[in-house]
């Protein structure tokens, strides 16, 4: 088997604080023999279970890297007992350029496991985190948020798994994360996804999305942030109670769940993030931006339950999602 090229310049079974690279050569026009520096923290206190916590899957999701990076700030290892391994920002190329997908290749990395040791920088990135990375884990965080096209209700998901135990363990530390909202997500294309490869390695894998429209709220920062010290506590790394609040539990047990644009235009939602809808239900307008007098595209809610995402921009494309629905659990 070929041999990622990517090499730490941490030590992950050493004790302490390391704060380091994953290094990647990258020969380009403006550096020949350059890397890409992939910033990464370890912390580790003898013997105990290990936290992966990843930020910047996409470039464009800000909770995560800043709440990542405070934490490599922040941790002690005296305070801890195991290891937590931190990486603000897994696809450092898209962090950098702010967007979803990587500059360099157009990489989307969430959309490129298991990845390649050959391949594009993103699928390097991918296959690093497949084979050295998610064996050292036993819990994995991966902290997403909207973007710049999406706004959710804040949440932590899990999956439904065909391993139940697995999937128990996954719900309980999504319980254990508390965001305001507690989702069993359903996942359209989850075949080459991060989520996907923790997941089949069968570690105890969460994700969220919180809010999103591209830029973060002191609201979304503090959730991730005590979402973060929980975690440690739950996985035992860290000691002290957990800080716990309502979490509303949903549901998304179909495709019904989601509410496509089949035309292109100016979005008019019709309904708030967290309201209730029943089948039926107007949740968006899209109105032709080419000529006056012809009426709007309407789109109406599939499914009862939470109006839980949408469509962030004014602009609207055919294919972009308009809404999501959840259910109450």
């Amino acid at each position: 088997m070929t041999t990622n090229p990517i090499t730490a310049t941490v030590d992950f079974n050493a004790d302490g604080v390391q704060h380091g690279f994953l290094k990647l050569p990258y020969s380009h026009d403006a550096s020949a023999w350059g890397s890409l520096m992939i910033p990464i923290t370890v912390a580790k206190n003898g013997g105990g279970a290990t936290v992966l916590f990843t930020g910047g899957n996409h470039g464009d999701e800000y909770e995560g890297p800043i709440a990542l990076f405070d934490l490599a700030n922040q941790i002690d290892a005296e305070t801890i007992s195991g290891r937590v391994i931190i990486v603000p920002g897994m696809n450092f190329p898209a962090l950098l350029n702010g967007s979803r997908t990587s500059p360099i290749d157009r990489g989307n990395l969430n959309r490129s496991f298991p990845g390649s040791a050959t391949g594009t920088i993103t699928e390097k990135i991918a296959d690093y985190f497949q084979r050295t990375l998610l064996p050292l884990a036993d819990y994995v965080v991966d902290m997403h948020s909207g973007g710049k096209t999406l706004e959710f209700l804040p949440f932590c998901c899990a999956h439904v798994l065909d391993d139940k135990d697995q999937q128990a363990r996954c719900f309980a530390a999504m319980q254990a994360f508390n965001a305001p909202h507690s989702v069993m997500l359903l996942e359209l294309d989850a075949d080459s996804m991060f989520d996907t490869a923790a997941e089949k390695q069968g570690k105890i894998f969460i994700a969220t999305e919180l809010a999103g429209g591209g830029t973060t709220t002191p609201h979304t920062i503090e959730i991730a942030k005590k979402g973060i010290r929980n975690i440690l506590k739950h996985a035992g790394v860290m000691q002290g109670e957990l800080e716990v609040s309502d979490s509303t539990k949903l549901d998304m047990p179909n495709e019904q769940c989601f509410v496509f644009s089949e035309s292109s235009g100016l979005l008019e939602p019709c309904v708030s993030l967290g309201e209730r809808v029943k089948t039926g239900d107007l949740i968006g307008r899209v109105f032709d931006v080419e000529r006056t007098g012809r009426a709007p595209t309407e789109y109406r809610a599939k499914i009862d339950g939470v109006f839980t995402g949408r469509h962030f921009p004014g602009r609207i494309a055919m294919g972009d999602i308009v809404g999501v629905i959840a259910v109450p659990m």
